[in-house]
């Protein structure tokens, strides 16, 4: 059976609701719908661009905790509750993930609370970007 980590990141809400930022399973990452929240001063940003930045961060530092990193990120979903800022965390994801390309999900989706605006979840599979990759084209 392979080893099992449970990840915290500070958030009120991991001990309230009894769940882990992220969850090893081997090399395994599940990673919980991050918001951008500053977890140490529980400031967050009136910008959904910096909320998504935040937010990435924090699942970065989560990932690094493990020995991982945004690099062994190959699936991501984003949940945005207003479809107007769609464009601005999509420019985010572009900027963090170039090169990266993992699959990813947007929805336009309410969250748990009006001030935030955008919400990650992301699975990873510890050191699979040091492995040959390979780009295909599909014609539909």
């Amino acid at each position: 059976m392979p080893d099992i980590i449970k990840v915290k990141s500070g958030s009120m809400y991991e001990e309230r609701n009894s769940y882990s930022r992220l969850v090893a399973v081997g090399d395994m990452l599940f990673v919980a719908n991050t918001a951008g929240v500053d977890y140490r001063t529980r400031e967050i940003s009136p910008d959904v661009a910096g909320q998504a930045r935040r937010a990435l961060q924090t699942i970065e530092g989560a990932l690094k905790a493990v020995g991982s990193s945004l690099a062994d990120v190959v699936r991501i979903i984003t949940h945005v509750p207003d479809r107007a800022n769609m464009a601005p965390v999509a420019l985010v994801l572009g900027e963090v993930f170039k090169g990266i390309d993992p699959a990813a999900t947007m929805a336009c989706t309410p969250l748990a609370r009006d001030d935030l605006k955008v919400e990650f979840e992301v699975t990873a599979i510890r050191g699979v970007s040091k492995q040959p990759q390979e780009y295909l084209r599909i014609s539909v």
